[in-house]
């Protein structure tokens, strides 16, 4: 990973560079954001940087020995700590998910928790880094530099460390080696102790702008300007959820037409084509139901933000939008609480197994007496 493979965010990698051009080196740097900004892969650039043999005025070299041991991730002062999923009869530490961790970093470096734990196969299981880990970064970090450099620990994610593997990380904090440096990558760095807080210098990285996010959609996977300028802004400077819209754009044109079928026949009290609808839901599996469900409640909620007249503060395509022109009004202050209500006790519901013809045909006859408090 380069600076000039992560989409934008180009005052942070000045800052980076700038701050190891002048020897400002901190021990320990808290990354923190949001999803989908480019923390890891910014922590990652900045480590290949620092390492670098020959770096240039924008990014490292790509051609020096450490240089070419990164691109696998496999530089030998290079070292990674990770939520992971217990392993049976054994203390699990990242090192035993290291193959899969490095693969997913070169094929998808923009990932979050639920995508790691679909890819360790975790099925139910929680990721969280032991306290065994700890004990593995204590060794890690003792020995000397292999290539006379920096040593490096990217921790990912240390909210997820227990509170006795957080302990014991902090006196390697307050006392690091020599030419050891500590980059945390958080989404909760308030959940961390106050303690390692107090021993990182924090960096703030902002959502990703979104002429960046457009621009690399065009680039990188052709998508028509238009609709990425609107992907990029319902994006909210997160790259994971603009991926997100475009895989899951064939689902959400479905439900779309499900949303905009159930607000009409309600509005015209047709209730036998509305148990139809019912059906057709009930029909689906319990999964794609909830996320029906979830579409729904995102519609109802942008719909009554349209009627603020404030296109920077709606986020919606440019089939939705053209409903929402028609359809904003009927979502007001007398009924919009009470309909996001019905959708999330339906939601409810639904993940208990409740009768999925009731839960649908109960909230669209609901719908009716809504959608009159206009």
């Amino acid at each position: 990973m380069f600076f000039k493979d992560i989409i934008g965010q180009t005052e942070a990698k000045q800052r980076l560079i700038k701050e190891i051009q002048e020897g400002k080196i901190p021990h320990a740097r808290l990354f923190c954001g949001g999803q989908g900004t480019g923390k890891l892969p910014l922590a990652i650039a900045y480590a290949r940087y620092l390492s670098c043999e020959h770096p240039g005025e924008t990014d490292a070299c790509g051609n020096c020995p450490n240089c070419i041991k990164y691109n696998k991730l496999a530089h030998p002062d290079l070292h990674f700590a990770f939520p992971v999923i217990k392993l049976k009869n054994k203390d699990t530490v990242s090192d035993d998910f290291l193959t899969l961790w490095r693969e997913m970093l070169q094929n998808t470096p923009y990932f979050n928790m639920n995508i790691w734990l679909e890819q360790m196969g975790a099925e139910n299981q929680q990721a969280q880094i032991f306290v065994k880990e700890s004990e593995e970064i204590v060794r890690k970090l003792s020995l000397k530099p292999s290539q006379g450099g920096y040593k490096i620990m990217i921790i990912w994610l240390p909210e997820k460390m227990n509170a006795e593997c957080s302990n014991k990380l902090l006196k390697l904090l307050e006392e690091p080696p020599a030419k050891t440096v500590f980059l945390l990558v958080s989404e909760e760095p308030d959940a961390l102790l106050a303690t390692i807080q107090s021993r990182t210098q924090r960096f703030k990285i902002p959502g990703i702008g979104d002429n960046d996010i457009a621009t690399t959609l065009v680039r990188e996977y052709g998508i028509e300007e238009k609709a990425a300028v609107n992907i990029a802004h319902r994006s909210e400077g997160n790259w994971i959820k603009a991926l997100e819209t475009i895989h899951t754009n064939e689902e959400s044109k479905l439900f779309f037409e499900l949303f905009v079928s159930l607000m009409r026949l309600a509005y015209q009290r047709k209730i036998r084509e509305m148990k139809q609808w019912s059906e057709t839901l009930a029909a689906m599996g319990r999964e794609r139901q909830k996320h029906f469900l979830a579409y729904a409640q995102r519609m109802i909620r942008e719909n009554f933000v349209c009627n603020f007249s404030n296109s920077s503060i709606v986020y919606l395509n440019e089939e939705e939008q053209n409903f929402a022109n028609r359809f904003a009004p009927y979502i007001n202050e007398r009924n919009v609480i009470n309909i996001m209500d019905e959708l999330s006790e339906a939601e409810r519901h639904i993940g208990q197994n409740v009768n999925a013809r009731m839960v649908f045909f109960d909230f669209a006859l609901k719908m009716i007496v809504l959608l009159v408090q206009k």
